[in-house]
């Protein structure tokens, strides 16, 4: 396969969008589409889409009216919709010998191929899932700093402590969908088919900076988990604290109603 696409054109505008947890391809894998893994299919009057099951949609070519056409198309098949999803801009433009580079918003190619653009659409999706869950841990990860402080003041104050726990518990799968599912730091399969792209695979995978920001996330997400289990740790000690003060207290009121009862019989 070696289809080219947008040859009247010198330059095409392309959106990366997040949608949601996941989308069911099913449906549009049985119709028409250019190409598979990643899924290609046609939008708009001379546009197309690359979709992928995590949730990421990258379009090339459509006109406003013709995205959202295309995105009201799609709403019945993602699972679990982002209310606002992250989203990228760039341009495709043609020249052989900056193949690959990415300067001011645009993306360089040598043609618009369907196999470089699903080169592109892999890494522009992984790019704003990426964004999505760096926002999503950055917020929590602000949040770190006042709880922290507020349980090594006091550790009486459980109800912050389980909400922190719980917003963790949200944030710490992240690591399963970033692994699992989008395999962020994985190669795409086409480059088994087709070898001769891993060149621009890996130059735009280095000017996303696909990995260094996958590290980074992962710090992220292994602080968090440390601070997890400390923040259980004190909830932990501060409840055998109060058992132990209730063993206290009835040994005590033991031990008067035993004075009382000598008391009372001498």
């Amino acid at each position: 396969m070696h289809k080219l696409l947008f040859t009247d054109k010198d330059l095409v505008k392309g959106r990366a969008l997040f949608l949601g947890e996941q989308l069911d391809l099913d449906a549009l894998e049985k119709a028409d589409y250019l190409a598979t893994v990643p899924l290609v299919v046609t939008a708009g009057e001379q546009g197309c889409a690359v979709l992928f099951r995590y949730g990421a949609v990258v379009l090339f070519g459509l006109e406003p009216v013709e995205e959202a056409s295309f995105l009201t198309y799609l709403k019945p098949l993602i699972v679990e919709p982002f209310t606002t999803p992250e989203t990228e801009d760039i341009k495709l433009s043609i020249d052989s010998n900056v193949a690959g580079k990415v300067e001011n918003g645009v993306i360089w190619l040598r043609e618009f191929s369907i196999e470089r653009l699903q080169i592109v659409g892999d890494i522009l999706a992984k790019s704003v899932v990426l964004e999505h869950y760096e926002v999503g841990t950055g917020e929590v990860f602000d949040q770190l700093e006042p709880f922290a402080a507020e349980l090594q003041r006091s550790t009486k104050n459980e109800r912050r402590g389980k909400e922190l726990l719980r917003q963790i518990g949200r944030v710490l799968s992240i690591q399963h969908k970033i692994v699992g599912r989008v395999e962020i730091i994985d190669k795409p399969e086409l480059l088994w088919d087709a070898p001769e792209l891993e060149r621009l695979y890996l130059r735009l995978e280095d000017e996303y900076e696909i990995r260094e920001r996958h590290i980074a996330l992962e710090r992220k997400l292994e602080l968090i988990s440390r601070t997890a289990e400390t923040v259980l740790d004190l909830l932990q000690h501060n409840t055998g604290l109060r058992v132990e003060w209730y063993v206290v207290i009835l040994i005590v009121v033991e031990i008067m109603l035993s004075l009382y009862d000598i008391f009372i019989q001498a």
